[in-house]
């Protein structure tokens, strides 16, 4: 998706960004991914599922759900209900969105701490040139909302390595056992190199990992109107025209590949509304495991049914098979 030509149209936006912040202020009132060697033995599975008129269903057992492996169905090995613990991560890009936003829209996540369940755990990272853990996993929802209040984004204007970062937040993630979901808040810019964005895509093909993305770039996109701008000036908007676009299409794909969703919220009410429904995704999840039936180290597709034919199951799209057979 993300060509080299894509990459230099990333780096130009974020300075452009920056330049246009610093603008309307004024008007009156390469770290690379690591390598992927993941192996499983037990395929965990998180599902979200939903009506058709969007609510979330609950109550189902283990006997409702019908998992397969490049369409084979493979029997169920574990089963635990949506009351089971999560582990989520707010992952929050520190560059020119969250300090042009301010506070205010970050503040809002307080919905989602709100509306998680009380055992459920919550960690804070920011990244810019690459991720850096800012607050530890935690329970207690009300210290992590006073660590969310103090984070400051007054650095990291010349590089948003979203690719490298995510990738490395999954490692990390990945060794915590059960429900586990990324909240990336971010603008969708990326100064990764191509080889990155194509790791990330693979890593996140294979990970139990669920990407539940927010844009941060709403307002951004309609800076407030000048009487008359520069050639400069007017060549960033074009720039930041463009970029949005396709920043907004690699978030659609990292939410997608996981199961998960993405959110384009333009005002208050919006983002309060983004953040509470996260909070029932997050409340909301089965997790189910399977045995891989080969041990090929191949890719191998994943599809979770229910009895009711009706209903919306989002859930990851496939994993990694171990190479060789475990002792």
């Amino acid at each position: 998706m993300w060509g080299s030509r894509c990459c230099r149209l990333a780096i130009v936006l974020v300075a452009a960004l920056a330049g246009v912040a610093r603008e309307v202020a004024q008007q009156p009132s390469t770290q690379e991914a690591p390598p992927i060697r993941i192996t499983v033995n037990r395929v965990n599975v998180g599902v979200v599922v939903t009506d058709s008129q969007g609510r979330f269903v609950e109550g189902l057992r283990r006997e409702d759900f019908h998992v397969y492996d490049n369409g084979v169905e493979q029997p169920i090995a574990s089963f635990l209900p949506i009351q089971e613990p999560a582990q989520v991560v707010l992952l929050i890009e520190s560059g020119p969105a969250a300090r042009f936003l301010g506070k205010t829209y970050l503040q809002s996540a307080d919905n989602l701490l709100n509306s998680l369940a009380p055992d459920d755990r919550v960690a804070i990272a920011g990244y810019s040139r690459g991720p850096q853990l800012l607050w530890e996993f935690s329970p207690d929802k009300l210290a992590t909302q006073d660590a969310l209040r103090s984070l400051n984004f007054s650095n990291g204007f010349g590089e948003l390595n979203l690719s490298s970062s995510l990738a490395s937040t999954i490692d990390w993630l990945a060794l915590f056992p059960g429900k586990k979901t990324i909240v990336l808040l971010s603008s969708g810019l990326d100064t990764s190199p191509e080889a990155n964005w194509q790791s990330i895509q693979q890593k996140l093909n294979v990970s139990d990992i669920r990407i539940l993305a927010v844009s941060l770039s709403g307002e951004i996109r309609k800076p407030a109107k000048v009487k008359k701008l520069s050639p400069e000036a007017r060549t960033d908007r074009v720039f930041l025209k463009q970029g949005f676009a396709q920043a907004d299409q690699s978030l659609r794909e990292l939410s997608f590949a996981t199961g998960g969703r993405v959110y384009f919220p333009k005002n208050d009410k919006e983002f309060a509304r983004t953040y509470s429904e996260i909070a029932q995704l997050v409340r909301h999840e089965y997790s189910l495991a399977f045995a891989p039936p080969a041990f090929d180290g191949q890719i191998h597709s994943i599809k979770v049914k229910v009895k009711h034919f009706w209903y919306r199951v989002d859930h990851r799209q496939a994993y990694l098979a171990p190479a060789t057979t475990p002792n």
